[in-house]
């Protein structure tokens, strides 16, 4: 199922909780306003520290599923066929993608485009984060440093923060949550992302959900 906020009044803010029982949400600090968010969750039958350790090394690129691999074909026809109108080459993907790569900057930042690690809570929270012209067909990323992400505004751009966050559920079990959040940088980004948000909510829910289930997968091995 997929959860959908919509704040009435944008932009909105997250209020945490900062108790020693109920840490706040790392995502908070790197984008606690935002016009749109999704959020899917799955129940773990491993703890904490075993989910964090699999979603870490999970190679994104591995994730399928018959809808999802429709989705993304969908997705990137747009710079499909500019690249063949253009003459150019289609890009390669990288090797693998984990997140472990992403966070000790083992992989090309190339290969990544916009995207950048935007810090890890060990064993609870882990948070990525990219900047662009997402609503374009061929998107235009600017690569924006972590300690700048927060606070960076240039008019025309929509910031993503997306994370992944475990939390106990009951004994030897865990509650993941994906979670992607987008702002526009200024009122007119945030209309045109909110046109492409409308077209494309429900394949980002489906990519969400897709790698909630190979997490479930590899960390209850023999189920």
């Amino acid at each position: 199922m997929i959860e959908v906020e919509r704040p009435a009044v944008r932009p909105r803010k997250v209020e945490t909780m900062t108790s020693e029982s109920h840490p706040g949400m790392l995502i908070d600090e790197f984008l606690p306003l935002f016009d749109e968010t999704i959020v899917e969750h799955g129940v773990i039958d491993a703890p904490p520290e075993v989910v964090y350790r699999t979603v870490r090394e999970m190679d994104f690129l591995s994730i399928h599923s018959p809808l999802m691999d429709a989705a993304m074909f969908v997705r990137m026809l747009p710079d499909r066929i500019g690249r063949w109108i253009r003459r150019e080459p289609p890009t390669p993907p990288p090797p693998a993608m984990r997140l472990a790569d992403f966070f000790e900057e083992s992989v090309d930042p190339a290969l990544l485009e916009g995207w950048v690690p935007l810090g890890e809570a060990p064993p609870r929270e882990l948070v990525f984060g990219a900047v662009g012209k997402v609503w374009q067909p061929q998107i235009e990323w600017k690569r924006v440093p972590p300690d700048e992400f927060a606070a960076f505004a240039e008019a025309g751009f929509a910031k993503i923060a997306a994370g992944f966050s475990m939390r106990s559920y009951g004994e030897g079990r865990t509650l993941l949550s994906y979670e992607a959040r987008t702002a526009g940088t200024d009122e007119e980004s945030r209309s045109r992302f909110g046109r492409y948000w409308w077209l494309v909510r429900l394949f980002v829910g489906v990519v969400l959900r897709a790698a909630l289930r190979t997490a479930k997968d590899l960390a209850e091995p023999g189920r």
